[in-house]
């Protein structure tokens, strides 16, 4: 940082110092008056905690680069009904299209680590695409789905099966309760979600 300030002067370049967690991109977007192009090799330890903190503010974003962990840009980009597929896929799936554009080898740092590492690209999914009626309530039904990945959803997704009227009504979303969370896809994740928001509303 120190290197920077010297190098640069102020009308040059603009420092923000901090949590990186604490910080809030959007307010950085309206300072600037247009949308961020963010890029940064992310700290393995908090990568996703911070991929969630950025996912709050994706509709100020045009794109996002990223190099993490090989594992985590696979669960990020995994499909359905592969074991990769997370509730980290579900929630960063629903804000952006990913993909993994380049392969980094241990041998490409000094010295090297003991991971292999992937650089991802993150493009916002726009405004109208995100269907989710509360997405609080999106992200609740995720979690409990994960929550315990080897039961069936008939165990994990019991209390929210309940509220929308059963069994039938979640097959009739397309949900599949002898499936297991890792089955389900994103679209399938947010009409059940939203058949919860109106349960609720409703009773």
């Amino acid at each position: 940082m120190a290197r920077l300030r010297r190098d640069f002067a102020a009308d040059e370049l603009q420092i923000h110092e901090g949590d990186v967690l604490d910080f809030d991109f959007a307010d950085l977007s309206r300072q600037a008056q247009g949308a961020l192009r963010i890029v940064g090799n992310l700290p393995y330890n908090i990568s996703t905690p911070l991929l969630f903190h950025l996912a709050e503010c994706a509709q100020c974003v045009v794109d996002q680069h990223f190099m993490l962990q090989r594992e985590v840009v696979e669960r990020m980009t995994a499909q359905p009904g592969s074991s990769d597929f997370s509730r980290l896929s579900v929630m960063l799936q629903y804000r952006y299209a990913m993909s993994s554009v380049l392969d980094v080898p241990p041998e490409a740092f000094d010295p090297p680590p003991r991971v292999h590492s992937a650089v991802v690209r993150m493009l916002p999914h726009p405004a109208a695409a995100l269907t989710a009626i509360d997405e609080r309530v999106f992200a609740e039904v995720v979690k409990d789905g994960f929550a315990q990945r080897r039961k069936m959803l008939r165990n994990t997704l019991a209390a929210h099966v309940r509220a929308i009227g059963g069994e039938a009504a979640a097959a009739a979303l397309g949900v599949d309760l002898r499936a297991r969370a890792e089955d389900i896809a994103v679209s399938t994740w947010v009409a059940l979600a939203n058949a919860v928001v109106r349960a609720r509303a409703a009773g």
